[in-house]
């Protein structure tokens, strides 16, 4: 609201602009499903428009290659991992809290987003050399955040030790796009979240 108390129309997100924003969105999930099945080497600029409801061409009004679209998923899901880290760690009351909702978050990302995990795992290799630097970048950050966090629940353990663990919690996490599968199909994400989320708590704090 404006001071005058109008609504400021110039800070709405217009219909196209945000048809865009829409469009881009559809690209990314489509990438990142059909680099998971196929890798990245195994998708062309086609299959990413067709995925999406639009020509190959169309795909360049938003992304200037299949590079840059690699980029902006896996550089784009470390923002958003270290971002909304930073939200849930900040906004709670105390350092237990706080690392149970990192952990909670953390487990959310990795049911929703694992085809991203898959093309992390396998495709980061592709991207240029300041693209992978930018992701381990953020990734240090997000690291730092948590280890920041359970070093106030832990005080007793090394840097190192706090690493191992962090570290170890992400790869128990993470590998749930690859184990929470039976027979090829999808184990309930209701039943995998509380237990992913206890284990994870256990390795964190363990004596």
């Amino acid at each position: 609201m404006s001071e005058t108390g109008e609504d400021d129309l110039s800070a709405r997100p217009t219909q196209r602009s945000q048809a865009k924003a829409d469009r881009r969105a559809a690209l990314l999930d489509a990438a990142a499903a059909l680099f998971a099945e196929r890798g990245f080497n195994g998708v062309s600029i086609e299959d990413l428009g067709s995925a999406a409801g639009v020509s190959g061409p169309a795909v360049y009004r938003h992304f200037s290659s299949k590079q840059a679209v690699l980029a902006a998923l896996l550089v784009g899901i470390s923002r958003h991992l270290l971002t909304g880290g930073t939200e849930v760690a900040t906004s709670a009351a105390d350092p237990a809290s706080a690392l149970e909702a990192l952990i909670a978050f953390h487990v959310d990302f990795a049911l929703t987003e694992p085809d991203t995990i898959r093309v992390q795992d396998r495709d980061l290799d592709a991207l240029t050399t300041e693209e992978r630097r930018e992701v381990r970048r953020l990734q240090r950050r997000y690291i730092d955040l948590w280890m920041r966090v359970l070093g106030k629940l832990q005080p007793s353990l090394a840097e190192g030790e706090l690493r191992m663990r962090v570290q170890a919690t992400f790869g128990l996490i993470n590998s749930t796009p690859h184990s929470a599968r039976v027979g090829g199909s999808s184990v309930d994400a209701a039943a995998v979240r509380p237990v992913l989320e206890r284990m994870a708590l256990a390795g964190l704090t363990a004596h």
